[in-house]
């Protein structure tokens, strides 16, 4: 009796689960595609594999989505996600879906509620408390960090130039995990090389792994930042002074504090989620981005030394460092950086939610808690956008005034959620690979033939994307005297 009551349920509960996922049910009918969906598992057997297999399976589905008109959907066990590459739709999704779904829940476990992840009740105060932190004036201050870590970084290669092929992403990993840590917290690590956040690699994994220390460190210093705060505070009513004065720059924790105190104050625990988030982004966004950026002009020699010709130009035989003035100069720099961001984006898929249906320009309605991929690896590469030639590394497109959809470029996300700390990433990245590029000359790893070179790197992606050859490459030491 039990039994057969149990199987009522059960027919009952499916009757009822297939009615109310009856839209779901109809566009997936809409937007089949060549992969088969299994029962239960649905397409999430394409992401069985490792990293660089689930990467190649992101890929398929975004060519799919090219294909079927820039949209495509899946299957992952009992939900369903749109793919989209392209640019008007994900334009209209990242500016009316700001909230993400329930598979972000496994990231703030971790960081918990900073920006990044955050769902919107939490995300929009903040944001707006975080926004004018980023302003120009307070980055522009950093630069004489980023130029300081990125000649320690040149003394820190000198013993494997000519030694043959490295992995360059630790070294310019190191470079941003100081950086970060001297903007954002206001700690030299070098000079607290004992320290356990020190011996940490910046990747998600690891950091998984020491969450509790990192915690426990982020928490000593907002401690330590607050008696610092008070004690200036004393300062200045002790000796009638409006404020007391300081000879070095504000970290982004403490504007991060002075901004809180203004508009609506943070807890201990909110501004520790703002600066995990702003830690481990901050590092692995800079150095996969720099890291790419170098694997390319290994490459091609010959945009290299357009490269070199042009801080030559402005830089000459000196070795001053890269000033904030020297930033906006670097123009081909800047195009080089945003080709190998087109091409390789850190983080080459978004996320979201669809809250309330939504309809798009080409009719398609999105019913409400539809999961999207937003696949910025598509967009960058969809030849809607970016022409036949879409798969070379062509910096020109990024010069004399070419112009493609202003969607079609997001390597940073776009709309309300965007990433606030774009600028940051970019000057840490043209901070330091001026100072490399002025200094050494990049090669492709040993054994590299012709062939090889002309093929696209392959790659593979956790949360960030990464070269699956581990960046390698050779290095030698430029004679800055010869302009190429």
């Amino acid at each position: 009796m039990f039994s057969k009551l149990l199987a009522v349920c059960f027919v009952l509960w499916f009757i009822y689960d297939q009615w109310k996922s009856r839209r779901i049910l109809k566009l997936s009918r809409q937007l089949r595609n060549k992969y088969k969906a299994f029962p239960i598992v649905g397409h999430a057997y394409l992401l069985i594999g490792s990293d660089t297999e689930r990467m190649s399976s992101f890929k398929a589905l975004g060519n799919e989505a090219i294909l079927n008109g820039g949209i495509t959907g899946a299957w992952l066990g009992r939900h369903f996600y749109i793919v989209v590459s392209d640019a008007t739709a994900a334009e209209i999704i990242l500016k009316t879906c700001l909230d993400k779904p329930e598979i972000m829940d496994i990231m703030r476990n971790f960081t918990g509620n900073g920006t990044v992840f955050a769902p919107i009740s939490i995300w929009r105060p903040r944001r707006k408390i975080l926004a004018p932190s980023f302003s120009t004036r307070n980055l522009r201050q950093f630069v004489e960090v980023f130029a300081k870590q990125s000649n320690r970084l040149i003394e820190n290669l000198k013993p494997v130039v000519g030694r043959g092929t490295i992995s360059i992403s630790k070294y310019i990993t190191t470079f941003t995990m100081e950086s970060v840590c001297e903007t954002v917290l206001g700690v030299e690590m070098q000079k607290r090389s004992k320290n356990a956040i020190y011996k940490l690699t910046p990747t998600y994994t690891t950091y998984y792994k020491h969450i509790k220390t990192v915690r426990d460190i982020v928490d000593r210093v907002i401690e330590s930042k607050h008696k610092f705060v008070k004690k200036m505070n004393d300062m200045s009513q002790n000796n009638g002074m409006v404020g007391a004065t300081r000879e070095y720059p504000k970290t982004f924790l403490e504007i991060l504090m002075d901004s809180s105190y203004e508009i609506s104050r943070l807890t201990d625990v909110e501004l520790r989620e703002e600066v995990l988030v702003l830690a481990l982004a901050g590092t692995d966004t800079s150095a996969v981005g720099a890291s790419f950026v170098l694997c390319m002009l290994s490459r091609y020699p010959d945009i290299q030394d357009k490269v070199y010709n042009e801080l030559f130009a402005i830089f000459g035989d000196s070795d001053r460092p890269v000033l904030a003035d020297d930033l906006p100069k670097l123009k081909y720099l800047e195009a080089v950086i945003k080709e190998t961001l087109r091409l390789y984006p850190p983080v080459p898929h978004i996320i979201r939610k669809v809250d309330k249906d939504l309809t798009l320009p080409s009719g398609i309605t999105l019913p409400a808690n539809t999961g999207v991929f937003v696949s910025i690896w598509s967009i960058h590469r969809n030849p809607k956008y970016w022409g036949l030639d879409a798969e070379k590394f062509d910096p020109n497109r990024f010069l004399n005034g070419h112009k493609h959809h202003p969607h079609a470029f997001m390597p940073f996300s776009n709309g309300p959620r965007n990433c606030v700390g774009y600028q940051y990433a970019m000057m840490s990245m043209k901070t330091v690979l001026a100072t490399l590029l002025r200094n050494y000359k990049f090669l492709p790893k040993a054994m590299s033939c012709e062939a090889d070179l002309q093929t696209p790197l392959t790659v593979k992606c956790d949360i960030m994307l990464r070269d699956s050859d581990g960046f390698q490459l050779q290095l030698e030491t430029r004679n800055k005297f010869i302009p190429m």
